[in-house]
């Protein structure tokens, strides 16, 4: 008789393309086939795909060498994207928000208290699925937890400092360090893992997704205040409705104290403020820190040991990042 476990299973390598249609796949059996009891709203999150730029960071940092990617890596990307899931539908329920991706929030639609357990679930589901990953004991020193333990923390600053209207440009950076870059962070650092290139390579990874991580979202802070609401598929100049202090309107309180005070009394209007952060020039100096971020990370890729092919498809992601949806 054959000892099964003696026996290796076969390993599949997938193209880019293949890998991300079996990770948005992946994503969507696993919400769609959630228990009954919680269907309704998994399913709900199913209807609306997002950008699934991390899993496309991740994805592109695994192409090893002869442009094929590992089938653990499919597993991955699909699992950042249910943490990232959970994190919005979190999001939405903190922020009272009512649009997102272009439809109903679950915690619109369904309430509160569901969100959350939701929200909960999903982040389960993120961690069982990388039960699946095969041979775990060689990534032993991926540790997906600690980028989950500080999304919390930073989105725990971010709350601690809503309505904070002190708030430095260098605090601010820490807080989306934690809050929006730790998961681009991790995810790159896995890709670069899967793809082989080797330990020196890897820190590499891992610093240009959090390179990558800081102008995404720098950039989304520029588009609460450019975008229509039909291009951002959620309310735009909400972010300071909700207490949420960001890059541009600290930029432009610097600039102008009468903000400042104005703000604190409660005396502008969201039509008001987005005016006025223009006018203070918010929206070019976030602009301008994005950029420098933008320097550090095109330096990584030109230096990465990779084939022009992966070098290309890193610039495309980087400039996704910083361009936002206008591009």
């Amino acid at each position: 008789m054959i000892n099964q476990q003696s026996v290796p299973s076969e390993v599949l390598y997938y193209s880019f393309e293949e890998a991300l249609e079996q990770t948005r796949a992946l994503v969507e059996t696993t919400l769609l086939k959630a228990p009954r009891v919680i269907r309704d709203y998994t399913s709900h999150l199913a209807r609306s795909q997002g950008k699934y730029i991390r899993a496309r960071g991740l994805l592109v940092s695994a192409l090893n060498r002869e442009g094929k990617i590992h089938e653990n890596a499919v597993i991955m990307g699909a699992s950042i994207e249910l943490l990232h899931l959970a994190t919005l539908v979190h999001d939405d329920v903190i922020d009272d928000s009512d649009l997102r991706r272009g439809q109903e929030t679950l915690q619109k639609r369904f309430g509160k208290k569901k969100a959350v357990i939701c929200g909960d679930y999903l982040l389960s589901l993120s961690l069982r699925l990388t039960s699946r990953i095969k041979n775990r004991e060689e990534y032993t020193e991926y540790d997906l937890p600690s980028f989950v333990s500080r999304v919390c923390l930073g989105e725990m600053d971010q709350y601690a400092n809503n309505g904070n209207l002190s708030l430095s440009t260098l605090r601010y950076l820490k807080i989306i360090r934690g809050k929006t870059a730790a998961l681009f962070e991790g995810a790159f650092l896995a890709g670069g893992i899967f793809s082989g290139d080797g330990k020196d390579q890897e820190h590499q990874y891992g610093k240009l997704g959090r390179y990558i991580g800081m102008i995404f979202q720098l950039s989304d802070d520029c588009i609460d205040f450019e975008a229509s609401r039909e291009e951002a598929m959620k309310p735009v100049g909400r972010d300071m409705e909700a207490g949420v202090v960001t890059l541009p309107v600290i930029h432009a309180m610097k600039e102008s104290p009468d903000l400042k005070s104005s703000l604190e009394s409660n005396q502008l209007t969201t039509e008001d403020l987005i005016r006025l952060v223009f006018q203070y020039d918010g929206i070019g100096y976030t602009r301008k820190i994005s950029g420098s971020y933008y320097k550090k990370a095109s330096e990584i890729i030109r230096n990465l040991s990779v084939d022009e092919d992966k070098r290309r498809e890193l610039r495309l992601i980087l400039d996704k990042a910083y361009n936002g949806i206008k591009k």
